[in-house]
């Protein structure tokens, strides 16, 4: 790259500077012919990609290189220009580095950085709709589909290592009556994995919404039901029009989870009546399910649900007394860790086994900064001033429920229905603190303390699902 261009800005130099600064027939001392072009460079003999218009290079590495001591094995710059780096140095390339080549008066900076080949399917779904099962070690991925759905003409989307290449390609439609390896090339790396669908006549475990398929439910409720079909096995989406329907086979479904988000909250009995009619015409086939035998795991508004089939007796008014919500799209930037409190006596309990702890063990912490959160709450006030529960007895005494966790001001947030008389068992989250989605993240948003949210739900799955 030629540095003709500098010449552009010689008249301006002399007039900021005045005669004294040019000689007397008007020409710059200033040396502006020379290029700064890096040609070529190796790291340990590894060839880097120069990419001129960036003025960047990249050195591809396999996918595990040390790079903390990378000696320059070749550097080749224009004639008569000099580096700030030399051939034989050794570099420390866990972090870029900026090449400064001079040629005399004119400099370049060339950032040199490195790239680790890496052949992974980090996502694979099936009709944008059944996400599958990923065992990075194993190269293996399971997905399960309803059997009305057939194996021979399925499209997965996939997710892929960037730079890489994969056989067969996305978004082509496959015939997985067997299994079909995918294999990832990228560079030195390659991987090949082993795609196995299932199709389950009797699912173990179901999300339920109003939506008629997963990808028509909101982003809060759809996040949620990804991460379930992707982690609890045997795990499908269905409506409560299907519920309804009497097409689903639930004779081996352990647990019904309902994540319910509504923009604005569902604030009281008579609105959730109004609100969740859907569900409400579906709670005679939900109350045989509880009364069965089946669990369910409960959260956000759905918490609203136990109430109306039976499970605190025939008392519909034991709903939650606290509540609201922010709309999805205005939702509110979360500055530190949002936290709720292990109730007293409760840290043992499954719920809150494994969590990423935080300074104080009796707290369990649920976001970072940078995330945006719509503080959806569904929770009981506690105390004489609203009446209905007194105290935290008092609750316990009136709904049957056992508390788990509590907000700042005592509000239960997360409580349990314990299993009994061959009913099933009912774990319910009502905490704002419990959120899935983010419609967008700060810029140095780094997942922590809300990958909690998973770990507890799954925590919930393997404590209903004995």
């Amino acid at each position: 790259m030629k540095t003709n261009w500098t010449l552009n800005i010689l008249g301006a130099i002399c007039i900021v500077c005045g005669l004294a600064a040019c000689s007397d027939d008007h020409v710059s001392d200033l040396q502006l012919g020379g290029d700064c072009m890096v040609e070529s460079i190796k790291l340990d003999n590894y060839e880097g990609t120069i990419d001129l218009a960036s003025r960047t290079i990249v050195v591809r590495l396999p996918e595990v290189y040390e790079t903390s001591a990378m000696k320059v094995t070749a550097l080749n710059i224009s004639q008569g220009a000099s580096c700030n780096i030399q051939q034989g140095e050794t570099l420390n390339m866990d972090a870029a580095k900026v090449l400064h080549v001079t040629n005399g008066d004119v400099y370049m900076d060339w950032t040199l950085s490195v790239l680790h080949d890496q052949a992974r399917i980090t996502q694979f779904v099936i009709n944008d709709i059944y996400t599958g099962s990923i065992d990075q070690q194993a190269k293996t991925i399971t997905v399960y589909v309803p059997a009305s759905v057939g194996l021979t003409n399925l499209v997965p989307t996939i997710t892929y290592s960037a730079n890489a290449t994969i056989t067969p390609a996305t978004g082509v439609a496959q015939d997985f009556t067997e299994p079909v390896k995918y294999k990832v090339t990228n560079n030195s790396a390659e991987a090949t994995y082993t795609v196995t669908v299932i199709a389950i006549e009797k699912p173990k475990a179901l999300f339920m919404g109003s939506a008629a398929t997963m990808n028509d439910l909101d982003p809060e409720a759809k996040a949620a039901c990804q991460w379930m079909l992707g982690n609890i096995e045997g795990s499908l989406y269905a409506s409560f029009a299907d519920l309804r329907a009497g097409t689903l086979d639930l004779s081996e479904c352990k647990v019904i989870w309902w994540h319910w988000h509504v923009d604005g909250g569902v604030d009281g009995h008579d609105v959730f009546v109004a609100k969740a009619t859907d569900a409400l015409d579906t709670k005679n086939e939900l109350r045989a399910f509880y009364e069965n035998g089946g669990s369910m795991f409960l959260t956000r508004y759905a918490t609203n649900l136990p109430s109306f089939i039976g499970v605190t007796g025939d008392d519909e008014w034991t709903t939650p007394n606290n509540c609201w919500g922010q709309n999805e799209d205005a939702a509110e930037l979360v500055g530190g860790p949002w936290t709720f409190r292990i109730f007293d006596g409760q840290n043992d309990h499954p719920l809150w086994q494994n969590l990423i702890p935080g300074d104080n063990p009796q707290e369990v912490y649920c976001t970072d900064a940078g995330y945006h959160i719509t503080n959806s709450t569904a929770q009981y006030h506690i105390g004489t001033d609203w009446g209905g529960y007194d105290d935290h007895a008092a609750w316990e005494t009136r709904t049957g429920g056992k508390i788990l966790g509590v907000g700042g001001d005592g509000a239960v947030v997360a409580w349990e229905y314990p299993a009994h008389d061959g009913k099933g068992g009912i774990i319910c989250i009502g905490s704002g603190c419990y959120d899935w989605y983010s419609y967008t993240y700060e810029s140095g948003y780094v997942e922590n303390y809300h990958r909690n949210i998973a770990i507890m739900t799954q925590n919930a799955f393997n404590h209903l699902m004995k």
